[in-house]
């Protein structure tokens, strides 16, 4: 599998897992009466599913940027070293003031 496949993977299953804690959370607190309302209904364990998905994928979203935007560079780093090549001379000529 490609690297960024393992990457985004990685990320939306840390999401899912996320949003799986904070529904964890809402149904014990029984914020909104949430918890009353799926453990009375008939077709509360869909609709706890449909919830867990719907913040899935929110989370898992928010996670993925926040990963992406994590990695960019430090910026106190020590960017005077040289990053390698071959040094170049360059000789410039001034113009000839006839012109």
């Amino acid at each position: 599998m490609p690297k960024i496949m393992r990457f985004y993977a990685l990320h939306c299953v840390i999401g899912f897992a996320v949003s799986a804690v904070f529904i964890a959370g809402l149904l014990y607190l029984n914020v909104a009466n949430l918890w009353h309302l799926i453990s009375t209904s008939d077709i509360g364990f869909m609709a706890l599913l449909v919830f867990w998905v719907l913040n899935g994928i929110v989370f898992a979203g928010v996670q993925t940027a926040v990963a992406v935007m994590m990695m960019a560079e430090d910026p106190n780093a020590d960017d005077d070293t040289p990053k390698g090549g071959t040094p170049v001379a360059v000789h410039a000529q001034a113009p000839s003031p006839n012109r």
